[in-house]
């Protein structure tokens, strides 16, 4: 009768429609029936594959739409475990305007390094350079979830200019915009860019307006870590404004935050005024990123990391950051725990308050900073205190209808955020169980539908007769994110059985070895 069944749970289709008790059938990678109340048992007995919900929710599997697993799809098994002990079955990719394609081998191995601390170096094939298509074919079969990708500017941007500052001629954004043109074709979700990152923080609203024009005209949206994400987030919603301005583009805000009423009410009033703006989130106060992004200034980056690496060992550089630079951040110093620190010599300083570990070492913390970037090439990351973002500010941005689940999950690291091994378990039990912030139904669509309609996930996103089968049996007793800022790599309870394409890839809570994650390009199921 059919190749698999979920027997004896209760159905949250993605819709927003009431939960219903019903069985699920699954031939081949698609559901073939949604059967209201259930099947009778004699004909329970007739399918391949019996997965029992009994006492369970049925969720289309969930859509993280901010995460950073550009190299551990490719590598890391027990990151993909991670996601699916959250019921994420599908990673968009691509993210903050770095990543491995398109370009040669020099930006591939530029994004490795620079972003070294947050999706790893360019795993092979994709380090010796590759179009957007060619690493969708990479990650087609390789992995237990499925993969989207965003173009990133930032990757484009240093394929035609390299990691100079200067302004882009007509000739720039022409072959610019041709690289963009190709991703589009090959499959690519949207455009991404890093705003606060080198090279994508030396391009202007001007730029980014030429690209997204093709991004605009494919239907697809622009997903951007704004400039200012930390201090200026006004200012930065702005330039979306002006981006959508000049193209026509649908923007999507990574990683939105805080003060939450302020926030929100500028993305409804963009809303109100006809732009179709959405955002992500994840359910914590702290976030997490490079340190040179957080402690160095633009001009150190500029040309490359060696170019960095060399200002590094400057004895005038180095006093200049120390007059001049320094006491700029010295309110950001105190928030900034160690996450990543590749190093072996510092490696014993992930965990540590910033401050905590340059006593440790007996050394000024501006000093500190630039010698552990300098000895890791720049790899080293940390977690930190947002002021300006608070629970109540999460709870009111998380209930809008433009917003979506995203972990912005980092798995590199000895003491990284828990955010990659808990950020959908903790909407499913802190906020909807819990809190009541969604019900059931409502959390389906951020965490599923929404997102796979945003982003051209063709199929994904629902329980339905004729939808791809990415499927989650949820116990809504026990799911419960365990990762702590304290104890950040503690795999989530509460969802043991996930499908993937048709194809059981957790049971039991453990990984089958089955690789059913295809590679998701738009409006293709």
């Amino acid at each position: 009768m059919a190749d698999l069944l979920i027997h004896g749970g209760t159905v949250v289709d993605g819709t927003g429609a009431p939960a219903r008790r019903a069985d699920v059938l699954v031939d081949g990678t698609r559901i073939t029936g949604v059967v209201d109340g259930g099947l009778a048992e004699t004909d329970r007995t007739e399918a391949g594959t019996v997965v029992d919900a009994t006492g369970r929710l049925v969720f289309p599997g969930f859509v993280d739409t901010h995460i950073h697993g550009d190299a551990a799809i490719l590598t890391d098994p027990a990151a993909q475990l991670a996601s699916l002990r959250q019921g994420v079955t599908t990673w968009i990719l691509g993210q903050d305007g770095v990543s491995f394609a398109p370009g040669g081998s020099e930006t591939a191995g530029y994004a490795g390094r620079y972003f070294g601390a947050i999706n790893g170096p360019a795993p092979e094939p994709l380090a010796s350079g590759c179009t957007v298509g060619e690493l969708l074919a990479a990650y087609d079969g390789a992995a237990a979830v499925n993969a989207a990708y965003l173009i990133p500017a930032g990757t484009v941007r240093a394929e035609v200019i390299g990691l100079t500052g200067r302004r882009a001629d007509d000739g720039d954004v022409a072959a610019m915009r041709a690289l963009v043109e190709q991703g589009l074709a090959d499959g690519a979700v949207g455009l991404s860019t890093g705003l606060d990152y080198v090279p994508g923080r030396f391009a202007d609203a001007a730029e980014i307006g030429a690209l997204c024009g093709p991004v605009a005209a494919a239907g697809r949206p622009y997903v951007s870590h704004i400039r200012y994400y930390e201090a200026r987030t006004d200012e930065g919603l702005a330039e979306v404004r002006r981006i959508h301005a000049a193209s026509g583009v649908a923007p999507h805000v990574s990683h939105f935050h805080g003060p939450g009423r302020w926030l929100h009410d500028m993305v409804e009033d963009m809303r109100s005024d006809g732009i179709d703006t959405t955002y992500d989130s994840y359910p914590y106060v702290r976030a997490c990123s490079i340190i040179a992004m957080l402690l160095l200034p633009a001009w150190v980056q500029e040309g490359g990391i060696d170019a960095a690496l060399e200002r590094l060992s400057d004895p005038a550089v180095l006093a200049r950051l120390r007059s001049d630079w320094f006491p700029t951040v010295s309110d950001v110093v105190p928030r900034v725990r160690l996450a990543y620190v590749a190093a072996p010599e510092w490696s014993w300083s992930e965990g540590m308050p910033l401050d905590a570990a340059a006593a440790r070492a007996r050394m000024p913390v501006g000093d500190f900073v630039c010698t552990i970037l300098r000895d890791s090439a720049l790899v080293a990351s940390g977690v930190f205190g947002q002021p300006r973002s608070g629970e109540a500010d999460l709870e009111l941005l998380l209930r809008s209808d433009a917003h979506m689940g995203g972990s912005d999950g980092i798995p590199l690291g000895g003491h990284p955020h828990p955010r990659f091994w808990g950020a959908f378990a903790r909407f499913l039990a802190h906020h909807t169980r819990d809190r009541g912030d969604w019900t059931w139904e409502q959390a389906a669509v951020h965490l599923a539908s929404r997102p796979a309609q945003r982003f051209g996930l063709a199929g994904r996103g629902s329980v339905r007769s004729g939808a791809v089968a990415d499927l989650v049996t949820v116990d809504p007793q026990r799911v419960a994110d365990r990762a702590t800022y304290e104890d950040p790599k503690r795999l989530a309870s509460g969802i043991d059985d996930v499908i993937v394409s048709g194809a059981p890839v957790l049971r039991g809570g453990a990984l089958t070895g089955t690789r059913a994650g295809r590679a998701l390009r738009f409006g293709a199921a």
